[in-house]
């Protein structure tokens, strides 16, 4: 199964993520772990120990430089577009439980459609991920789709986009399925996160009324505390484990 999950800063769209690899890791699930969001720290949130010291793949300048034979940083010229990523995500990746996860970070210069060595690398990685690896594959995205290649979307099985009850929260949510049509992704589901009742849940139905949604998390103090004290979600006592386990078993 391959998942992205995208949606607004702010909304929870990383605790989700944490908490959807980490069930699937106590399943007994192979799960390569992607973190593609340049202002997350999806290590923290799964609970991986000096989690800040892990280097994002796109500020290894060796590796950049040895596998498109470009030095990172520069924009044009002549680099390899298909460069070798295969090796890379068992070896550059952070083992914990049956997660191994990996940090994409952020292409600085040139934005999403940077024709430069350290995006030709990402989207290498992330195409040969998505279409050849055989472990559960959840990519935590920003706020929007940038890593997905039209080839690559195509073999995303959900995209999914966490919601909180908020007009920026739902534009949002309007702009990704907007980009994800561009490239031929439908397979679009809403969670809807900090859920504080059935009128939440009725505010988020009436405005993404053409919108599916897997399911609705509650606003979770606890969940709030891990966050401040640097502990996994997964770890503390929250009911939207349980939650989550359903999803899976209507994923």
């Amino acid at each position: 199964m391959k998942l992205a999950v995208t949606g607004k800063g702010g909304v929870g769209k990383t605790t989700f993520s944490a908490i959807l690899m980490r069930t699937f890791s106590q399943q007994g699930k192979h799960v390569l772990a992607i973190d593609a969001d340049p202002d997350a720290n999806l290590a923290a949130a799964l609970g991986i120990a000096d989690a800040d010291k892990i280097t994002p793949i796109a500020e290894m300048k060796d590796l950049i430089f040895e596998r498109t034979e470009a030095k990172p940083g520069t924009v044009g010229g002549f680099f390899k577009l298909n460069p070798k990523v295969d090796d890379l995500p068992d070896s550059l990746s952070v083992k914990f439980e049956n997660i191994k996860m990996m940090r994409l970070g952020g292409v600085k210069k040139g934005g999403a459609g940077c024709i430069c060595p350290e995006s030709t690398l990402l989207k290498a990685l992330i195409t040969h991920i998505v279409l050849v690896r055989d472990e559960v594959v959840v990519m935590d995205m920003e706020a929007g789709i940038e890593h997905l290649g039209r080839a690559t979307a195509q073999a995303v099985d959900k995209l999914i986009v966490v919601v909180e009850p908020g007009r920026r929260s739902i534009e949002t949510a309007g702009h990704i399925r907007k980009l994800a049509s561009e490239i031929h992704l439908n397979h679009i589901l809403v969670v809807g996160n900090k859920i504080r009742g059935k009128k939440d849940e009725k505010f988020l139905k009436e405005n993404l009324p053409d919108f599916q949604f897997l399911g609705f998390l509650p606003y979770d103090d606890a969940l709030i505390e891990a966050d401040l004290e640097g502990i996994s979600p997964f770890d503390m006592n929250s009911g939207s484990k349980q939650i989550v386990k359903e999803m899976i078993v209507r994923l």
